[in-house]
């Protein structure tokens, strides 16, 4: 499984956090816009500061296909780093993709096979159908938009859906029970719950048994690892991705405020 990847560099770091190269290029400090591969020289040097904190490092693909071919091949480089020289550390590519069946192969394609990626962050709207060229690739995770961190996910997420029995749930409710059940037959599956939830974080736990969770929020958004720890760590004490970006990566230490979000999360233990 896919996810095996991530546990054992958990385990092996005793770490549940995720750095997201959320490389801006207006935010970027000027040294590094003055080089030719500005975002790849960035993401280098994050990546060297924070990689023995990271279990993960997600990156956003907005950043990159904003510079157009220059970022495209900035993503790249930067993959193809990491590949080479932390092999063993868990790549996400937070793409919210979701399209009918026949574009996502081109997504498959481009996200796994081209660019390498470990896992991707998928919309559950099109439903299992236009997924299953995701789902179909057993040795890749499949993230897909559960309960979201940001202040209006409750817009959607939050209407009640009639479902069997004419029992009323939320919307998130029916995506991670349809998930959990129906969708994750290669155990490749992920769910994002976001940190500003820990109500809905503990319930999803509940349904879903030992799935893990990309967890978004945690830092500027306002979300806390203490709640997060107690609410969603599963069986194994883990199951949970604790991402934090610009948190970490614009900070003036990179390496200071991994290695203190690492310690935070290890205080409430991982086994």
């Amino acid at each position: 499984m896919i996810i095996d990847k991530y546990n054992q560099r958990a385990k092996k770091i005793n770490s549940l956090l995720c750095v997201g190269l959320d490389s801006d290029f207006d935010k970027l400090p000027e040294r590094f816009k003055a080089r030719k591969f500005p975002q790849f020289e960035f993401n280098k040097w994050v990546i060297e500061e924070t990689h023995e904190y990271a279990a993960a490092f997600k990156m956003n693909s907005a950043f990159f296909e904003a510079r157009g071919d220059a970022g495209m091949k900035e993503l790249k480089m930067t993959m193809d780093y990491l590949i080479k020289n932390h092999p063993d550390i868990f790549t996400i590519l937070d793409a919210k993709r979701a399209d009918i069946g026949n574009t996502n192969k081109g997504y498959v394609n481009a996200i796994f096979d081209w660019l390498g990626f470990d896992a991707v962050t998928l919309h559950p709207y099109l439903g299992k159908e236009a997924l299953l060229p995701f789902l179909e690739r057993k040795n890749k995770g499949c993230i897909i938009l559960c309960r979201t961190s940001n202040p209006g996910a409750g817009e959607l997420q939050d209407l009640k859906i009639v479902d069997v029995g004419r029992l009323q749930k939320p919307f998130w409710q029916i995506v991670a029970e349809k998930v959990s059940k129906e969708w994750n037959k290669n155990n490749n599956c992920l769910l994002v719950v976001g940190a500003t939830y820990p109500e809905e974080m503990q319930k999803i736990r509940s349904l879903v048994g030992d799935m893990t969770f990309l967890v978004p929020g945690v830092g500027p958004q306002g979300g806390s690892v203490a709640e997060v720890m107690q609410a969603g760590l599963n069986s194994v004490g883990l199951g949970l991705i604790i991402n934090t970006s610009r948190g970490i990566i614009f900070a003036a230490d990179p390496k200071a405020k991994a290695q203190k979000l690492c310690e935070e999360i290890r205080k409430y233990g991982i086994k």
